[in-house]
């Protein structure tokens, strides 16, 4: 059975090796390839539309221009009618329509010239780009079939290697099922469980017509009122005596015990007395945890500021989130006070831009603001420095980290019922609890979370060429126009895109941009 499992260990890693790996990657080529087509297919349908939309145009000019001259020609022959009109106006008139004339004719010629472009265009679209995107298309598909047909040709292959060896085991097995003996197999048991009781021996009979004191025979399977003398049999051998009575089901177990009769299936522990049973559950229901049940907390129960009634590491994490937290809107804050200060100094340099003034109301309300955030922020450091006092010493890096699993100090206080300390050192009450539990995702783990691009706040024109080595950044040459999709955070990189697959981070000093008017905080700046 070993070797049989074995091959089909074998027949697992090679497939896995060479059909699940060579797959996956070839897939990859897929998707990149077909995603290719479709952007190849999107040009094209927009160049057509185009040109219908240039059509239109043109031929709606002509309509005008048609219309027009027909209107000057219709004056130019009333004025030419008119004996009451002068020479002067009559001649002027006729250029006039003449004018138009000429500029309907212009119209006819642009707009005959539009339409056979666009009829040579809708031609190439639906008879040579189409088809051959289509094409290309299709070919990708044959490839892809072709190469699910070799795939399995090569499992067929690994399968094939490890028939003869599969093949050998499976005699062996059969060849060990018909060497199986029952009788003997039925002995061992036998030899393996035997009591080596005797049965016991006839009952003797007891004659109640003497008036004698009668004495108790030794067999008898009751016990006497007077003298309770042992039963010959005791409970032990009584079992003995009748293999196959009835047993009382022994009382379910205590709650949370650990006693073996807790685990199903196993076996039966002895009666125990009722007295340690309810003493040892009245001792657990009176008992009172010096923390808060997380369950409780779950619900909504309101805890302390500082997080005391956390486990320290609980604690820490909570308090290290608050902060970062506290940090992010003094630094939101104080943006927009270097915005409003910026708007300010243009107001006083510029008084028609707007009043200087407007704005002191605003300025004083950040400041009392970013007052309260740092008493906020310095209080939860305080905190979370003692915490960290406490805890072991750790590097930066690694207290960082919230999903490290680190030892933790055993706390002597008594917790709700089966709480259970999970590896990242967060302390849950059942399984199922534990996703409930976990800290809250990162800002990184947001970033990458949503799929969708990000919209374009503005343009950026490149001043210097970048050359852009390290992974996320993106090469620009000088004098190049690029879209601006997220602005410069305060660490000196701006990210930028230059079509729907090609976008990463640039030197801020390296463009000169030019946010969307509507776009927040929107300022231009180099």
């Amino acid at each position: 059975m070993n070797d049989y499992a074995g091959q089909h260990e074998v027949i697992s890693e090679n497939m896995t090796s060479q059909i699940t790996t060579e797959l996956a990657r070839y897939v990859q080529e897929l998707k990149q390839e077909r995603k290719s087509h479709f952007h190849d297919g999107r040009k094209a349908q927009q160049h057509i539309e185009t040109c219908w939309k240039q059509l239109e145009s043109s031929k709606r000019r002509f309509e005008r221009d048609c219309k027009e001259a027909d209107r000057a020609q219709q004056y130019f022959e009333k004025m030419d009618a008119d004996i009451n009109v002068t020479k002067a106006d009559v001649e002027k008139a006729r250029q006039q329509a003449q004018l138009r004339q000429q500029m309907a004719e212009d119209s006819k010629a642009e707009y005959s010239s539009t339409l056979q472009k666009f009829n040579h265009e809708q031609h190439e679209h639906y008879h040579t780009h189409i088809p051959d995107i289509f094409q290309k298309i299709q070919e990708m598909e044959e490839r892809r079939i072709v190469r699910i047909g070799e795939s399995m040709k090569t499992f067929a292959e690994v399968d094939r290697q490890v028939v003869p060896i599969i093949g050998k085991c499976l005699d062996e097995i059969t060849r060990a099922a018909e060497s199986i003996s029952q009788k003997d197999d039925s002995q061992l048991v036998i030899e393996a469980f035997k009591s080596g009781f005797e049965p016991p021996g006839d009952v003797d009979f007891e004659d109640f017509t003497q008036p004698i004191k009668r004495a108790v025979s030794e067999s008898s399977l009751s016990n006497s009122k007077d003298g309770k003398p042992e039963s010959r049999f005791s409970s032990k051998s009584k079992g003995k005596l009748w293999p196959f009575i009835k047993k009382n089901k022994p009382p379910p177990p205590p709650p949370f015990s650990g006693s073996p009769s807790a685990v199903p299936n196993g076996p039966q522990s002895p009666k125990q007395q009722k007295e340690p049973l309810s003493h040892r559950f009245n001792e657990f229901m009176t008992s009172k945890p010096k923390i808060h049940c997380f369950r409780s907390l779950k619900r909504g129960g309101a805890g302390p500021e500082d997080f005391s009634n956390l486990p320290p590491e609980q604690r820490r994490k909570k308090l290290q989130q608050k902060v970062d937290e506290l940090n992010k809107d003094i630094q939101k804050e104080m943006d927009q006070r270097d915005a409003l200060t910026k708007m300010k100094d243009v107001y006083i340099k510029n008084p028609q831009m707007g009043d200087a003034a407007s704005v002191d109301h605003k300025l004083a309300e950040l400041g009392q603001n970013l007052e309260k955030l740092r008493s906020e922020a310095q209080k939860f450091e305080g905190w979370l420095a003692e915490v960290e006092g406490r805890l072991p010493v750790r590097s930066e890096q690694t207290r960082r980290q919230s999903g490290a699993c680190e030892p933790q100090n055993t706390l002597t206080v008594n917790h709700c019922a089966q709480d259970r300390e999970s590896p990242d050192g967060s302390y849950t009450e059942e399984p199922s609890q534990e996703n409930e539990m976990k800290a809250p995702a990162t800002d990184f783990d947001d970033e990458f979370d949503d799929e969708e691009p990000l919209p374009t706040i503005g343009t950026c024109k490149a001043l210097y060429t970048f050359e852009g080595q390290n992974e996320g950044t993106i090469s620009v040459t000088e004098g190049e126009t690029l879209y601006v999709i997220e602005e410069d955070k305060g660490d000196g990189w701006t990210r930028i895109r230059r079509n729907e697959d090609e976008e990463g981070y640039v030197p801020t000093s390296y463009v000169e941009v030019f946010l969307e008017k509507n776009a927040k905080g929107a300022m231009t700046y180099i």
